[in-house]
């Protein structure tokens, strides 16, 4: 799997720990930066990262700021992004399986390397649910389109 991988200067001491296990685990991984500690804006980053999804330039992608929580807000406003963040392994599985997540954030100051680890196996380990999952993922793209999914 083509993994694309995004952070701000508050995430990049996560960035080789990253990119080091997605080659473990056998997926290719696109660097989109940052490539230093000096200060970047954040939705910068997301955007790259998430127009590659909807381009289909890669399959999903990880990306890492402070909190994980800016970089999720930014992605989601790209048409087509599912970006969820995750704290644990089940929010990574549930993520992926109900939410059809194709955008992982993470936290670089609250989660520790051996977390990250097992969300991000689990993350890209995760295939979706179909079934009542994709009514309610399609009724999320209804609302991506401007239209009402009670109708």
């Amino acid at each position: 799997m083509r993994v694309g991988f995004g952070c701000d200067h508050r995430g990049f001491k996560t960035r080789e720990l990253i990119i080091g296990l997605l080659s473990q685990l056998g997926h290719e991984c696109i660097d989109f930066g940052s490539d230093s500690e000096d200060p970047v804006d954040y939705p910068d980053i997301a955007y790259a990262v998430s127009m590659a999804v909807v381009r289909k330039e890669i399959d999903r992608a990880i990306l890492v700021c402070s909190t994980g929580m800016g970089m999720c807000v930014a992605a989601n406003k790209v048409k087509g992004i599912n970006a969820t963040f995750c704290m644990d392994e089940l929010s990574a599985e549930i993520s992926r399986h109900h939410n059809y997540s194709n955008v992982l954030c993470l936290s670089a100051d609250l989660s520790n390397e051996n977390l990250m680890h097992k969300i991000i196996e689990v993350w890209l380990n995760t295939e979706i649910g179909g079934g009542r999952h994709e009514r309610r993922v399609n009724k999320i793209r209804e609302i991506e389109e401007g239209r009402d999914p009670r109708e």
